[in-house]
């Protein structure tokens, strides 16, 4: 029996006004929908509640899935199958419908399908596109979030645009779509680094969707053993606790480094923590990167402004002994609206 004191739409949010938000933000899409169909992309945001009038709902094309999310409350079972209707209507699509519910704790998916099951098909592995590159899709994996991060898009293509003949180094790799992007762009060499084998085996399924690029190379390891060791620092261990075993890298610089890093996690080596020491992340990729080479660093916290992480980074950088040439902030494309010109997702390219 589902509760209906936890279905969207308890906040005066009528059937009739989330399809009329659903509307207007299509509206506002289409002329970045053809031009993304254009550059060979298929994957993209259609509706971004928390900006356009429904706040915890977002929809995702990826290729032949259509991707529903709530993250504040559940979507009643008529709202959603009207809202999969529109979008299939309004885009001249047949789009496979999932519907992940994440309005319980820590944003989990809710697996027990209260709402709504998905076929069996939609839950099949797809393929979707971005940049004429190609990208596995899965609605349901052993992990929580889409396997393809959407608002990433637009640096994904700078590195496309900018790694010819130079080597590239992807910290916290996720499913490596920066690596195949690079490789894509005609990089010399592209490691991929994630402590999570499942998410390289993705990045290894989207090396082989794509068999006209060369190989890509991935490790797996926490992320502060490999980078310390590649930046020539030492390896710290907590005090009185032995560290656990680590690939053994040997120091190197790279001529393009990406750090994405999730806004918190702990281990062994050390603590990610975006809000409190972003430094810690920082400091040792600086010293990966090669002179005259580019740091892509990215900061997904809502709370954190560009203008205060900004001056963080180029602080961190001159302390660091890499001071920063250029700076250059990228953005998400318009399919990410931000009504207060602050997206949660920051991105600066540094030159070095």
């Amino acid at each position: 029996m589902v509760n209906s004191r936890a279905l969207f739409q308890p906040e005066a949010l009528s059937m009739s006004s989330l399809n009329q938000a659903l509307s207007v933000a299509l509206d506002h899409r289409q002329a970045l929908l053809d031009q993304l169909h254009g550059q060979g992309t298929d994957c993209y945001r259609l509706f971004h509640g928390s900006q356009e009038g429904a706040s915890g709902l977002t929809i995702d094309r990826y290729g032949p899935q259509l991707l529903v999310q709530s993250f504040h409350a559940r979507l009643d079972r008529d709202a959603l199958l009207a809202l999969h209707e529109q979008v299939n209507t309004r885009l001249s699509l047949d789009t496979l419908l999932v519907y992940n519910d994440r309005s319980q704790g820590n944003s989990r998916v809710d697996r027990h399908d209260t709402v709504y099951k998905a076929e069996e098909a939609a839950l099949a592995d797809h393929v979707g596109h971005e940049w004429g590159l190609n990208y596995r899709v899965r609605g349901r994996h052993a992990g929580q979030d889409p396997l393809l991060f959407l608002d990433l898009r637009n640096t994904r293509g700078w590195v496309k645009q900018h790694s010819a003949g130079k080597s590239l180094l992807n910290l916290f790799a996720y499913t490596c779509g920066v690596g195949l992007s690079a490789a894509a762009g005609g990089a010399s060499e592209v490691c991929n680094l994630d402590f999570a084998e499942g998410n390289l085996a993705v990045g290894r399924e989207n090396g082989a969707l794509n068999p006209q690029l060369p190989p890509m190379q991935f490790i797996q390891s926490d992320y502060f053993p490999a980078i310390r060791q590649l930046a020539g620092l030492p390896i710290a261990a907590r005090r009185s606790q032995q560290l656990p075993s680590y690939v053994k890298l040997q120091q190197r610089q790279y001529d393009l480094v990406l750090l994405d890093p999730p806004a918190w996690a702990k281990s062994a080596f050390g603590t990610v923590d975006l809000l409190r020491d972003y430094q810690s992340l920082l400091k040792p990729a600086l010293l990966t990167t090669a002179d005259d080479g580019v740091l892509i660093c990215c900061n997904n916290l809502a709370k954190v402004s560009m203008q205060d992480w900004r001056e963080q980074v180029l602080r961190c950088a001159t302390k660091a002994g890499r001071p920063v040439r250029d700076c250059q902030e990228m953005r998400p494309a318009a399919d990410f609206p931000s009504q207060d010109n602050q997206p949660p997702l920051k991105t600066l390219i540094l030159q070095l």
